[in-house]
């Protein structure tokens, strides 16, 4: 889309005219976190994702809920607890993270609203898959990749 994050109102990030939540930005943010992890390694304190993340702890401890129920992460109780991947990043896409913490992407009530002309509706949906398709292309692996973190080698 190669569009530029242009400014923070009310929680939402607006980008040339669409709305990106913080909540999926810093979703985002925790899973690229967890993704320079192996999924069988220790768990990530939700302090430290919190840190690296930018935000709050209570914060991102609602938004791994949403990340949990989507299976994107899995808990771990105890001293040693805290989260990491539930599947390999290759497995993870943009899409699914902002579809798990946002509900369908650029929803709108128009889709199934009998008064707006059929060829808006169309138009709308045809838009909304299309940033879907473009979402679900982009994996935490190729993200990860162009961090450099992906070369980190984390021993426990």
């Amino acid at each position: 889309m190669g569009q530029e994050f242009r400014w923070l109102y009310k929680g939402v990030w607006y980008i040339e005219g669409v709305k990106l939540s913080v909540k999926t930005d810093y979703a985002a943010r925790a899973v690229l976190d967890l993704a320079a992890y192996p999924i069988d390694g220790p768990a990530r304190k939700v302090e430290d994702l919190a840190l690296a993340s930018g935000t709050s702890a209570n914060f991102l401890v609602q938004i791994l809920i949403d990340l949990k129920s989507a299976e994107i992460v899995r808990s771990a109780r105890g001293k040693q607890g805290g989260y990491r991947l539930a599947r390999v990043p290759e497995e993870i896409t943009l899409g699914d993270v902002w579809r798990a913490v946002d509900g369908q992407v650029l929803d709108t009530p128009a889709l199934g609203d009998e008064q707006c002309p059929k060829v808006l509706r169309m138009a709308w949906a045809s838009l909304r898959d299309s940033v879907n398709r473009e979402a679900d292309e982009i994996t935490f692996a190729q993200l990860l990749e162009g961090t450099g973190r992906d070369k980190e080698m984390y021993y426990i």
